[in-house]
């Protein structure tokens, strides 16, 4: 069942639920603060008690009815409306909450359960997810693939009533510190490379895996990559039909590029303008101005004012498209609409927060983490536009499946896999 699907008779009033929540938040959850997902101050120790506060505050919702919202109750949700989830959007601004778990465990993960897993796996393993017993991830990427998903060349063999996984997978985040993944395998050689893929659901402790983390330029090691050799999953754990995993794959995607509108995840201040995690506390591009001395620098308000702007225009934006979607003014793909804006301004407020911070942003004390973040922010600002699906690629679903314009030629579509070559040229 889909989020627009609930019933909306005999719910909970949305004042009344937003009365509740917010005696609630105010009684039981902590003020917000503390390291971002991906900081790179943080020792391994630290990064796994973090993560454990992000399952013991994701059981806490739980237990008291506000974690997953709009999932069915049968499966452990609320199952209430995206409107009530907009509410607890609302409220939660200013509180902590479990940011870890938001994606990609509640989305695309638990998204893509939800639609294609059978009844008995959403029993199964919904309920572990909203309690915080299990973290999940998703081993999509391979070294060999780039941008192109469909190509994926980890095999998956049936044995019986399992299935044998070789392969490789990368850029895996967080799974080191997690339960579970999704994974597209390559159940057929011998059809066109969309047509031959099936989805797996596989713990990261199965036997076989072995996982080796990625230093990145700024010092974290959150990106993982994972070999599989004879790694063993039940057909049970099987996501879809076999050989089905593109119709699978392409929702995937959706829920992947599209968590920025998504109601089941927690997003302080929603799809609101001038909100979010730094609501009540006063701009941080302001914050920063003041801590380098430049609030009054007209250079520096004029880009103050740009970042601002760019905040309630994003905001405004993805309010727009979410409310098309919802409708079916927009068809689904629209969401890369919101996947490409979000991308493009995210690297425009690390470069603007690198121009205020200045001088100070390029060499900064031990003492002064928050200079340090900017410079190593500016550095790998290109990431926002590449994790999760890059901007390029939604360009591309764009203008074919938004605006309807002719598809790129491509030379591999309709010969099988098997044949398609693997390597350069010769």
């Amino acid at each position: 069942m889909t989020a627009t699907e609930i019933n909306q008779t005999d719910l909970e009033p949305l004042e009344d639920f937003r009365q509740r929540l917010r005696t609630w938040l105010k009684d039981n959850v902590p003020r917000a603060g503390g390291p971002s997902r991906l900081d790179s101050t943080l020792t391994d120790e630290q990064e796994v008690a973090e993560v454990q506060k992000s399952r013991d505050l994701q059981k806490q919702f739980f237990d008291a009815g506000f974690a997953g919202i709009v999932v069915p109750t049968e499966y452990g949700g609320a199952g209430l409306t995206p409107a009530h989830a907009e509410v607890l959007n609302d409220e939660i601004v200013g509180y902590q909450y479990p940011s870890r778990y938001q994606v990609p465990t509640m989305t695309p993960c638990m998204s893509v359960i939800l639609e294609f897993g059978t009844h008995e796996q959403k029993l199964k393993y919904v309920p572990k997810i909203l309690d915080g017993t299990a973290v999940w991830m998703q081993m999509l990427s391979e070294p060999s693939g780039g941008s192109d998903v469909a190509g994926a060349q980890t095999s998956a063999v049936r044995d019986g009533d399992q299935w044998v996984l070789n392969g490789s997978k990368i850029w895996t985040t967080g799974a080191w510190w997690s339960d579970w993944a999704l994974c597209l395998t390559r159940t057929n050689w011998d059809v066109q490379k969309h047509r031959g893929l099936t989805v797996f659901m596989v713990p990261f402790k199965a036997p076989g895996i072995e996982m080796h983390r990625i230093e990145m330029l700024n010092g974290t090691r959150e990106f993982c990559q994972e070999f599989l050799t004879d790694v063993v999953v039940p057909d049970s754990d099987r996501i879809g039909e076999v050989d089905q995993g593109w119709t699978v794959g392409t929702r995937w995607m959706f829920y992947e590029k599209s968590f920025a509108i998504s109601p089941y995840i927690i997003r302080p201040g929603g799809a609101r303008p001038g909100t979010g995690g730094d609501a009540g506390r006063g701009s941080p591009i302001l914050n920063l101005a003041r801590k380098v001395g430049r609030a009054e620098d007209p250079i520096a308000r004029d880009l103050i004012g740009e970042s601002q702007t760019l905040n309630v225009a994003l905001g405004e934006f993805s309010r727009r498209i979410s409310q098309g979607m919802r409708t079916g003014k927009f068809n689904d793909q629209a969401a890369a609409l919101t996947r490409l804006m979000s991308g493009v301004n995210a690297v425009r407020q690390s470069t603007i927060s690198f121009q205020v911070g200045g001088g100070e942003a390029v060499a900064w004390t031990d003492e002064d983490e928050q200079l340090g973040r900017i410079g190593m922010g500016f550095v790998s600002r290109q990431a926002s536009c590449i994790g999760g699906g890059t901007t390029e690629m939604s360009r591309n679903v764009i203008s074919e499946r938004v605006l309807g314009m002719p598809r790129e030629r491509t030379e591999d579509r309709e010969i099988a896999f098997r044949d398609v070559p693997k390597g350069p040229r010769t």
